[in-house]
């Protein structure tokens, strides 16, 4: 997921428990801080009171409601280095899947290594076909995001030779990758591109979801949603 066109409003954390199995939060992370959606890319999230929230506060608030937290690692996305520190002291509360931007199979190794539960390779980002079936053969433990501007996909690598969507993650599931997140930016998720991409594997929608919107997830067969958690930073207590 690139770092300036992010996920939509958050679900309520009074959401339901049975919309909170198929809604996954994102936690944007920029040099430490937790971010949000801003005008022009991600700025710092702050409370009420001007202060910057603690993203270890953050996360197990998350964990109290979520089981799966999706961290976007906007240090690695704009400038490959990735908050290895941060990832490893994250991952004590609550799974998590990253993404990082990795350009290649060792950043993915670095991203398990420190922690993840999952590795995210984007089309956005990863060089080429070479590196996913390295990245494969050293870990399984990946999940393949396909990004898409204007129902465009989005290839950092002219390698890719795949210009239709469900053809690319039909060749990512060749190499044997089964999880997916398909990112459209700017626009609502294309739910009959959906329909087919989960007939390959596992897969999540990023966009502006909210716990109604669960239904309409599930009638496309997709496992869930990415969202932002805007309001849910909202409900967070302020430190005495």
């Amino acid at each position: 997921m690139s770092g300036t066109s992010r996920r939509g409003s958050a679900a309520a954390r009074t959401a339901p428990a049975q919309s909170r199995t198929a809604l996954v939060p994102c936690l944007l992370l920029r040099d430490g801080r937790v971010c949000i959606p801003g005008p022009t890319g991600p700025v710092p999230a702050r409370n009420s009171e001007g202060e910057y929230f603690d993203p270890f506060d953050v996360v197990d608030f998350l964990a109290r409601d979520y089981a799966l937290l999706y961290v976007v690692d906007l240090d690695g996305i704009e400038r490959a280095d990735a908050q290895l520190d941060y990832l490893q002291e994250l991952s004590r509360d609550i799974p998590l899947w990253v993404d990082a931007g990795v350009r290649n199979a060792d950043q993915a190794i670095d991203i398990i290594v420190a922690g993840a539960r999952r590795a995210v390779l984007s089309s956005a980002y990863l060089q080429g076909p070479k590196e996913l079936r390295r990245a494969w053969k050293l870990t399984t433990e990946l999940v393949f995001e396909l990004e898409l501007e204007g129902g465009t996909m989005t290839q950092a690598d002219p390698a890719w030779e795949q210009s239709d969507p469900f053809e690319f993650l039909q060749f990512v599931r060749g190499i044997g990758i089964d999880h997916f997140v398909v990112s459209p930016r700017e626009s609502d998720p294309d739910w009959s591109l959906v329909r087919r991409l989960v007939t390959l594997g596992r897969t999540w929608v990023d966009g502006t979801f909210t716990a109604a919107d669960a239904p309409r997830l599930a009638e496309v067969g997709a496992s869930g949603g990415i969202f932002h958690i805007d309001e849910i930073l909202k409900a967070m207590p302020t430190s005495p």
